[in-house]
Parts: structure tokens; C-alpha cells; sequence
């Protein structure tokens, strides 16, 4: 297989900050040393790497997740002369690891090399689906609550109460904004200024209400829109544009999860039965 790096932006919220993404597989080739202004949260998904930092060494296996600070030097390279290296890689601001705990500046990570079976495997779900489609307010429901977890569990920070007063009345304002605003849907940083709380705490608050995240229940009323549509007669190419899905794609996706069928084995299903 070719060595390659492919990178994809993801935005946090329609107008919010970029985060880049980036999928990378290499035999041979060694990282210049270099530091990002971002926290580096990556993931091994195959062979191994060997990555200078702090004037030691770090050995990645499969499974494995490394979180490198901000302005630190490092490097990589292949850890062995036959396997090379396979991983993907988010590059999060600080304040993006600081919402939801007690910390004084950036969160500290006293051990880069982390093992943490759950919560790699949900960043690499999280980093394969936004590099399929990189929507705003999916990207902004994730991203943020995932690095939220990760400082939690692995660094010094200490985290906030999960309490969250009038969960309920928050889920509530929160899931008719995104109902009446389906094909521009606002901020999730923008509806908690709104309401003056922090993003993590409308997350924990909609999450613990409606049992999903905000994208995920605006993706499901959408396909709730697209099946009404689809029954009067029209296609899935027109009716993806009309409920706000990025494309037919992106609709055909989420309408197989929530009911199981593509979009255009519904329509001639519905056809049928005209008939």
C-alpha cells in the first residue's frame, strides 16, 4: 500500500473553528522534528511508530492513543524496519479539552501514550464518519464531548459536576431551535451562549434528556422530513437538499440507520403500493 497523508477540515458549528484531520500511512518516512500550537490526539491503527517527545521515547502499538501538547518538539518514524506505520490524527485547540473540568490554563498530560480501548475506538469512529462527511454540527457534538473525555480520564485537570440544572428545559429550547432551523442549524457554541452555559453542559444536558446528541436526533427528524417527502413522489436527490442533508449520499446513509432501507428502495416501495 502507498504511503499517504490525506487531510480533511472538519468546522465546529456552521461558521465555527476549523479542526483538521488527518489519516496517515507510512513505511519509511521520518517526521522532521517539529511542534503544532494544537493538542495532537492520535491513534495507531496499524504497525508500530516510535516518536520522540520529551526527551524520551514513545512506542505505539495498534489501539493505542498518544496526546502530544501544544509547542512541544517531536518527531516519528517507523518502529521497525518492515511494518511501517498507520494512524489518524485530530489536531484540537486547548480550550477544546478544557470544557468540562477544573483546570488552570492547558490540561496536562503526564503520560503521552495512552491505553484506553473505548475511547480510541470512538475517536477512530468519530475521525472515519467526519472524513466520509465533515457536517458542522456532527463535528461539533463529537469532537468536543470525545477530547471533554479524554482530559477527564487521562490528564490532571479535575472534572465539573455532570449535574445539569432544568436539563430538560435546555433539551427542550435546544431540539426546537434545531427542528426550525433544520437546513442552517445554529451553533451548538452559539445556543449555549445563548443560554449561558458551556458547551459541554448543553451536551450533557440534551444527551442525558434525549438520549442521543443533538446531531443525531436533527439527523433522525430529518429522515422523519425525507419520508414524508419521498411519499409524495419526489427523489432522493431532490428531497436531500430539502430536509439538509449535505447530499444523497449523506441522506441514504442516515435513512438506512433509522429505517433500515435506502431512501430510493422506500420511494418505490411506497410506489408499489399506489398501485
Amino acid at each position: 500500500m502507498a504511503e499517504q497523508a490525506l487531510w480533511t477540515r472538519a468546522r465546529l458549528g456552521r461558521c465555527g473553528p476549523p479542526l483538521d484531520l488527518l489519516t496517515a500511512r507510512f513505511d519509511k518516512h521520518v517526521y522532521a522534528p517539529h511542534a503544532h500550537d494544537e493538542f495532537t490526539v492520535g491513534v495507531c491503527v496499524g504497525g508500530c511508530e516510535v516518536i520522540d517527545y520529551r526527551g524520551g521515547h514513545i512506542r505505539t502499538g495498534p489501539g493505542s492513543i498518544v496526546v502530544l501538547a501544544p509547542g512541544e518538539v517531536h518527531t516519528g518514524g517507523p518502529g521497525n524496519a518492515t511494518d511501517g506505520y498507520a494512524y489518524r490524527a485530530l489536531y484540537a485547540a486547548p480550550a477544546l479539552l478544557t470544557d468540562g473540568t477544573f483546570s488552570d490554563g492547558v490540561p496536562h498530560f503526564r503520560e503521552p501514550l495512552i491505553d484506553d480501548p473505548e475511547l480510541a475506538a470512538a475517536i477512530l469512529r468519530t475521525h472515519t464518519d467526519l472524513n466520509t462527511c465533515p457536517d458542522p454540527l456532527e463535528a461539533e457534538s463529537r469532537l468536543p464531548w470525545l477530547l471533554t473525555a479524554l482530559a477527564r480520564r487521562h490528564s490532571t485537570a479535575r472534572p465539573t459536576t455532570d449535574a445539569i440544572p432544568g436539563a430538560d428545559r435546555i433539551a427542550t429550547v435546544v431540539r426546537d431551535r434545531l427542528a426550525d432551523e433544520l437546513l442552517e442549524p445554529p451553533s451548538l457554541a452559539a445556543l449555549a451562549a445563548d443560554l449561558g452555559l458551556s458547551r459541554y453542559q448543553l451536551l450533557r444536558a440534551f444527551r442525558t434528556t434525549m438520549g442521543l446528541p443533538p446531531y443525531a436526533w436533527l439527523a433522525q427528524y430529518r429522515v422523519t422530513r425525507a419520508r414524508r417527502l419521498l411519499d409524495t413522489g419526489l427523489r432522493p436527490a431532490e428531497v436531500a437538499s430539502l430536509v439538509g442533508f449535505a447530499d444523497q449520499a449523506h441522506l441514504t446513509r442516515w435513512f438506512r440507520r433509522v429505517l433500515g432501507v435506502t431512501p430510493a428502495a422506500y420511494r418505490n416501495s411506497v410506489q408499489d403500493g399506489w398501485h
